[in-house]
């Protein structure tokens, strides 16, 4: 997507509502934000929820080259991932089959010819994931509790209509992360670039669930920042620009929180880079449960994540890392 691209795909409803909030939050003039916002979309490639999350008002010209936005992503992409090869990551059939000694857990795909099949699953699982083969955002996830009141050939007949055909065992992430937050599996987004002798890992973000029953970002969880030891960094932040230092449901501290098994996190995801070379540049969902690591997908488009400035010393993006071990325009 090009610079001219974001104005003109520009919810302009929301972005107003967005940039009334910062006006009121940095007491700066509404009307001066706005012509900064689609300045910086046209000058850098910022939307404007890159604009109020890398806090672009409070940065100069040399500092907001510095920021990965959603258009320079774009670009990375485009690049670097052929788009023939995106089925393997997008589709969750395929990506199953490729990544089976990844994914360390039992799933089943489901028909409407191996009912008997999701009988003898549900007997062994008794709390499963439902999701649908190639959605997006968390979208069409749920958790499900099998008891003996559970109508199964409803279910089953519900599952296919809603496209939920792909069933998993639940993941029971380690006991240490529970203690964060365990209504939701919170996971590692691991950023990988393979340039084509060596993984790189770029950037470690730590995704939690807040009061859902996943940790996506656009469906009400939020995020942080681990350094190379696995420690959070930083306090997490949610869509709506909030800053959390403790996890505003079991009030835990955020900040200083190690996450366990980090390193062999990024070793998975290293290994499992190779097997789809022609996507070099992924967003790898990792789950740490007491037995270890294990992937839960693979991303063609990783998204954008990095440490707010008046959160992070150097007030820098990521920018800088990227360009050691790949091009940017």
């Amino acid at each position: 997507m090009g610079k001219l691209k974001i104005i003109k795909n520009i919810d302009f409803k929301n972005m107003f509502k967005v940039i009334k909030k910062i006006s009121h939050k940095t007491k700066k003039n509404y009307f001066w934000l706005l012509l900064d916002v689609i300045y910086s979309a046209i000058t850098y490639g910022a939307g404007y929820y890159d604009y109020q999350e890398f806090e672009f008002y409070n940065l100069n010209h040399q500092l907001r080259k510095t920021y990965l936005t959603r258009v320079k992503n774009n670009k990375i992409i485009k690049k670097y991932n052929n788009q023939k090869a995106f089925y393997k990551l997008d589709n969750k059939l395929e990506f199953n089959k490729i990544f089976k000694d990844y994914i360390k857990r039992d799933y089943l795909f489901i028909n409407n010819n191996n009912y008997k099949l999701f009988q003898k699953f549900v007997k062994k699982h008794k709390e499963i994931i439902v999701k649908p083969i190639d959605g997006e955002g968390g979208y069409g996830i749920q958790k499900m509790n099998i008891n003996n009141k559970t109508n199964l050939k409803k279910l089953f007949n519900d599952l296919l209509n809603n496209n939920q055909v792909l069933i998993e065992e639940y993941i029971k992430q380690h006991k240490k992360i529970n203690e964060l937050y365990d209504d939701s599996v919170n996971t590692l987004r691991l950023f990988t670039f393979y340039d084509g002798n060596k993984t790189h890992i770029l950037n470690s973000v730590f995704k939690l669930g807040n009061g859902g029953v996943i940790d996506n970002f656009s469906s009400g969880g939020m995020y942080t920042f681990v350094d190379d030891n696995g420690k959070i960094i930083v306090p997490a932040i949610d869509q709506n620009d909030n800053i959390y230092y403790i996890h505003p449901q079991t009030k835990k501290d955020i900040v200083g929180y190690i996450v366990p098994m980090y390193q062999e996190a990024c070793q998975l995801v290293k290994q499992a880079a190779i097997l789809v070379s022609e996507i070099k540049y992924i967003g790898w969902d990792v789950a740490i449960t007491n037995k270890g690591p294990l992937i839960i997908e693979g991303n063609c488009f990783p998204g954008v994540f990095q440490i707010k400035p008046s959160l992070n010393n150097k007030k820098a993006g990521l920018i800088p890392k990227y360009r050691k071990v790949m091009e940017i325009k």
